[in-house]
């Protein structure tokens, strides 16, 4: 009797054992998710504190002249807005950026469209496309314009035979606005040309089987199947080189110092020239948060658009 007493004891106690490792076992999966948060929020935190401080700052007018800062509100926008110098960095800054995207969105596709048909000679192509990727861009630069030199670079010495030799590449305002986007389609194009071969391996083949037995030719089968299809991968390309675009600074700064005059200062080398060269903190760093807020902007119409291109590109494979 004693013995059965003992053993019903021990199966009780083993019972009650399994049921305390299952509560432990669903708080400890309750507890999961709440643990995988935290690296996001810490990310998040590191981000935001930042930007937050920096945000307070502009409300100050932190400078070197000025060791006792007084509260301004909203005066650093308003004195942004006002100025002239602004508007004319806000053009240049989005010459820049239209004028690059969009020439090293044509180069990367015609790139990716000759190296598509997989041979040799592509293989080793693709791999020297990356080489200018591996450069830092403020170093691109700094060799582009040794080689741009009006008396010793080399370029001039290439188009000597033909009655160029003597081109002042970065002397005028255009011509300075012109080789600072040659030089970043350089570095970049091999960005977009890589997302989109990428995107051309990804297409479905039997659209153009089809259109092949059609007798569909070359522009035809290009502009209505592999155009949309692959559409949605260079606008992501795009979006990138867009937004990058719009925050340089390493490749006008290291090419032209935004000279001549201030014919190329972006809102980027604007926003340095106040919080550093001139010692006006809380300034230049309205100018930083005015640049985000276009970055932003352009952003959220350039995703909204790629979602829709995204649907149009599902109907052409089906």
């Amino acid at each position: 009797m004693s013995s059965l007493r003992e053993t019903g004891h021990g199966a009780a106690s083993r019972e009650e054992g399994k049921r305390a490792a299952r509560r432990v076992s669903r708080r400890r999966r309750s507890l999961r998710p709440y643990l995988l948060i935290v690296p996001a929020l810490l990310l998040t935190g590191g981000i935001l504190y930042p930007f937050g401080l920096g945000l307070y700052y502009t409300v100050f007018d932190f400078a070197a002249s000025t060791p006792q800062p007084d509260v301004v509100g909203l005066e650093n926008y308003r004195r942004i807005f006002g100025q002239s110098a602004f508007w004319e960095s806000a053009r240049v800054t989005v010459l820049y950026a239209v004028g690059a995207a969009a020439v090293e969105t044509v180069l990367g596709v015609g790139v990716a469209l000759l190296l598509f048909r997989s041979t040799r000679v592509g293989r080793v192509l693709e791999k020297i496309l990356i080489l200018p990727l591996m450069i830092a861009p403020v170093i691109a630069a700094i060799m582009w314009k040794l080689m741009l030199q009006p008396s010793v670079g080399v370029i001039n010495h290439l188009l000597e035979p033909f009655g160029l030799g003597g081109v002042q590449w970065t002397d005028t305002p255009a011509g300075a606005l012109l080789t600072s986007i040659a030089v970043d389609a350089w570095v970049y194009t091999p960005f977009v040309a890589i997302l989109a071969l990428a995107g051309l391996r990804s297409l479905p083949t039997s659209p153009f089987e089809a259109a092949a037995v059609d007798g569909a030719g070359w522009w035809f089968t290009f502009r209505r199947l592999t155009l949309p299809m692959l559409w949605p991968y260079v606008l992501v390309a795009v979006i990138f080189r867009f937004m990058d675009s719009l925050k340089v600074f390493d490749i006008i700064y290291a090419l032209t110092e935004g000279g001549p005059g201030d014919s190329t200062v972006v809102l980027q080398i604007r926003a340095y020239l106040e919080a550093i060269r001139f010692q006006r903190y809380s300034f230049g760093i309205s100018y930083t948060i005015v640049l985000w807020a276009v970055v932003y902007l352009a952003a959220m119409v350039l995703v909204r658009y790629l979602g829709r291109i995204q649907t149009r590109a599902a109907e052409v494979r089906r």
